[in-house]
């Protein structure tokens, strides 16, 4: 498909990129097992409170769906005529400020992702190494998160010299996913941040 006016692309990608990012899966996977789960344990529709309120049968399944959200946008845009990087921001804003739960959605992690799988693989990987060494040295998913989203920026810089747009991309995404943690960082601030024990959580039987 040829590609379309760029005045015309930039909204429409960010708008195609958006619908696909605002399926809010974490609430609906609370709804099919009869509760709101932005009303339990941190409010978050995103698959670390999935994976605290319900179980890993539930989040690994949202955590995969949240992935993909990011990743079919960006991989389908450029035959469609459209931006990438500007569908797959789409998709993680959708995410975020999704329009079927009053604008509030996930942290938009897991659709970072998603997108950067496609878009900036080479520092997503390192990315994701950090996020698991945070991880195991904290036990906090929120500090991991932030360090990932942190850390995204200068490996982008580094890996992909040059490449404007990428920096923008990360640079946007790591100051959204430092916003979107701020009540994690004020619980982490006075110690009321809780630990995750990951492999009783992961092994936890349905409720």
């Amino acid at each position: 498909m040829p590609s379309l006016p760029l005045a015309a692309s930039i909204p429409l990608s960010l708008s195609f990129g958006y619908i696909c990012g605002s399926v809010p899966f974490g609430y609906l996977a609370g709804r099919i097992n009869g509760l709101d789960i932005r009303r339990h344990g941190s409010g978050n529709i995103g698959f670390t409170n999935v994976l605290r309120v319900i179980n890993a049968g539930w989040a690994v399944p949202v955590l995969l769906l949240d992935v993909g959200k990011g990743l079919l946008p960006a991989a389908i845009a450029a035959p469609l005529g459209l931006i990438p990087a500007l569908a797959g921001t789409g998709a993680i804003l959708g995410h975020v400020f999704t329009p079927w739960l009053g604008f509030k959605g996930g942290k938009g992690v897991a659709t970072t992702i998603g997108v950067a799988a496609l878009l900036c693989l080479r520092s997503l990987l390192p990315g994701l190494g950090i996020y698991a060494l945070v991880l195991l040295a904290t036990g906090f998913i929120s500090v991991s998160s932030l360090a990932f989203g942190i850390a995204l920026i200068p490996l982008t810089a580094l890996i992909y010299r040059g490449d404007l747009a990428l920096l923008a991309f990360t640079a946007v995404v790591g100051v959204l996913i430092i916003i979107r943690h701020r009540a994690n960082i004020s619980r982490l601030v006075t110690g009321t941040e809780p630990r995750l024990s990951l492999w009783l959580r992961l092994f936890r039987r349905n409720r």
